[in-house]
């Protein structure tokens, strides 16, 4: 057979094999139930694809914390205020304890009490540093603290101008080591315990001064937090 022979007898079996595929996808067609053969294109076109992986959405922890607090163990944060819109925060055990709503949060130091065995507050006032004579009130809203209390305290605005030295003693037998520093407009928070001792671990204070270099809001400094887990069982 010559080469012409060979060439026409290939075209022939091409011509065949393209017709019996043709019919052979026409019986299918015909036969098989169309949601049967659009499920098998869809299988066909998800072969060689990747699967595309989502990462889990982070779960929110107690007072948005980073990381969760240890069982057996409770959550704070105390966010100053900053500027004048931006008023102190505290929370504890994911209960926010001063807010503009309850009317217990604002100029001058926020105070809130919470009973340490319960881990519920008992009480949550400001106290004006700038306008009125408010330290002496301030002074007997701690000492009316029950023993087993936390004390959670944090500025706003100013909370040194009217401040007056018994009140900073107070403050300082209480474990504040930056009380005798705060300025005017100072940021500052401190946690601490009336009747029992916190770890040493846990971050109980911070402040932060009004300078040139700190002025985030034309003046003020910017707004500080502290914020840990402290165990319940110190008592």
């Amino acid at each position: 057979m010559g080469l012409n022979g060979q060439y026409l007898v290939r075209l022939a079996g091409l011509l065949l094999t393209a017709l019996a595929a043709w019919y052979l996808g026409y019986l299918l067609t015909v036969c098989l139930p169309k949601e049967t053969i659009k499920t098998s294109i869809a299988n066909l076109q998800a072969i060689g694809k990747k699967p595309v992986l989502k990462a889990p959405v982070p779960k929110r922890q107690k007072c948005d914390h980073w990381s969760p607090c240890s069982p057996g163990n409770y959550a704070y944060r105390i966010l100053t205020g900053g500027g004048k819109g931006k008023l102190a925060k505290i929370c504890f055990e994911d209960e926010l304890l001063t807010s503009e709503e309850k009317g217990n949060v604002g100029r001058g130091i926020n105070i809130a009490i919470v009973n340490y065995k319960t881990g519920k507050v008992t009480s949550a006032k400001y106290f004006d540093m700038w306008e009125g004579d408010h330290s002496g009130d301030m002074v007997t809203f701690i000492k009316n603290a029950p023993e087993g209390s936390l004390l959670l305290m944090a500025t706003h605005d100013d909370g040194s101008t009217r401040l007056k030295d018994d009140a900073k003693k107070l403050i300082e037998e209480l474990g504040s080591k930056e009380i005798w520093n705060m300025k005017f407009r100072s940021s500052w928070a401190f946690i601490a315990a009336k009747g029992f001792k916190m770890p040493d671990n846990i971050q109980k204070e911070k402040i932060n001064h009004s300078d040139k270099n700190n002025n985030r809001y034309s003046g003020w400094p910017a707004e500080i937090q502290i914020e840990g887990c402290i165990p319940r069982n110190l008592t």
